[in-house]
């Protein structure tokens, strides 16, 4: 079979799109770090202003959706209320109160020749962030980029087009009222996936890094088909680890918060691990709570002896739930539950619920994930959480960015060196 005639209209159209936000990358990393905050204060009010319009489109985003069968917990990433957007809002504010990354001196050195080096923070350049559900990125992203120097073009998925495409339009009237180009945030005006195809290929070379914000099949497809640097996660199967000195009624707390806050999110847990010592008394007690939450609790042999629940099997530690449904296990001690993280894991957000300081030591020094916490709920997987003022989203890879994406981890750096007429013997 012949494969597809390529659509060059589309083509034409996304090539542009790359050459104008290369070019507006010069005016972005070149501004002063006072244009860059006035434009993300520009930015947060113009949100503000048309958060009218922005929660009408998102309505309909919304309705359709409904329409369409999709999942409570696709619903609800893809929903904005008037708290929920001004949240955004908030977090655009925090990002223009972040220090200004660009030319920050990392580290300084001399050596005996004289020669003085410095390594300083740069922008990446051009950034491709492509996202499914939420809209809320479009404005997160958008800002984190801007905060460090970078310019960045937007494709949301079919499900948020009408919402992304109305917050597009905040972002860069809000550039405009800066003086910086409206091209540095450019939201893809297109739903044919051909483009993101285009993104990936790095728009004739205008694409630095790519970011994947969404379910597996889009981060797998972007993992498989990128020909420019990706920041992903692939999935969060994140644990919550009850540990024999855990103290009952954090345990109970921060194992239902973990699970049920929002099962919908990344951070959320998807396995509670709880060391055999505690189960027969602790487990009953927290599976009433996230029973009477609304959670299917899914169990090994050892669980279901203890409280009713469902019998789990082998797929269940591998998967992402993002539903109200959580896999539990009984462990004989933390050299257990550090061995089913690292066989079941995906490098996300792992949490150990203890008092024994030795214990949680161990735990935050030998599992190998983005983020792991000590007596704090694994929803805290979060940029604004970590003071980022938002996030492009959690990297789990092991070069470059890892755990939040945030303005920082949206910069590269250089070597600047000054001599005084050396030359090398």
């Amino acid at each position: 079979m012949n494969a597809p005639a390529p659509n060059l209209a589309l083509e034409a159209q996304m090539l542009d799109l790359g050459a104008r936000a290369r070019a507006a990358a010069a005016s972005v990393r070149d501004a002063s770090p006072a244009t860059r905050t006035a434009a993300l204060t520009a930015i947060a009010k113009r949100l503000r202003e048309n958060a009218a319009e922005i929660l009408a489109a998102n309505a309909e985003d919304v309705a359709r959706g409904k329409a369409e069968n999709m999942t409570a917990a696709f619903l609800d990433r893809l929903t904005l209320t008037p708290e929920r957007l001004e949240d955004v809002a908030r977090a655009v504010d925090e990002t223009a109160a972040l220090p200004d990354p660009i030319g920050a001196v990392i580290e300084t050195w001399t050596r005996p020749n004289g020669l003085k080096f410095e390594r300083v923070r740069t922008p990446l350049g051009v950034i491709g962030v492509i996202f499914e559900s939420r809209p809320n990125v479009a404005a997160d992203a958008g800002a984190l980029c801007l905060r460090a120097g970078n310019t960045v073009i937007l494709r949301g998925g079919t499900d948020s087009a009408k919402s992304v495409a109305v917050i597009g339009r905040a972002l860069r009237a809000g550039l405009a009222d800066a003086g910086l180009p409206e091209d540095a945030i450019q939201i893809v005006p297109t739903t044919d996936r051909a483009a993101v195809g285009l993104m990936l290929r790095g728009l004739g070379g205008a694409i630095d890094v790519i970011v994947p914000r969404g379910g597996k099949s889009l981060v797998a497809r972007v993992q498989d088909e990128a020909r420019v640097p990706v920041f992903a996660h692939l999935e969060g199967i994140c644990h919550t680890y009850v540990h024999a000195g855990a103290d009952p009624a954090k345990a109970i707390a921060l194992t239902l918060n973990g699970k049920m806050r929002r099962v919908g999110v990344c951070g959320s847990t998807e396995t509670l691990l709880i060391d055999r010592a505690v189960a027969p008394t602790l487990l009953p007690q927290i599976a009433a709570k996230l029973t009477e939450a609304g959670c299917e609790l899914r169990g090994d042999a050892e669980a279901r002896a203890i409280t009713a629940m469902v019998e789990a099997t082998e797929d269940d530690w591998r998967t992402e739930y993002l539903a109200p449904i959580l896999s539990v296990r009984v462990v004989a001690n933390i050299d257990d539950a550090m061995a089913h993280i690292a066989t079941y894991g995906s490098s996300h957000t792992e949490t150990i619920i203890t008092e024994d300081a030795a214990a949680a030591e161990k735990f935050l020094a030998n599992v190998d994930s983005a983020i792991v916490l000590h007596n704090a709920s694994t929803q805290y997987a979060d940029g604004g959480e970590f003071g980022f003022g938002g996030e492009i989203g959690i990297a789990t890879g092991r070069m470059h960015a890892r755990g939040p994406v945030g303005a920082e981890q949206l910069t590269t750096f250089k070597y600047k060196v000054r001599g005084n007429g050396q030359t090398r013997p």
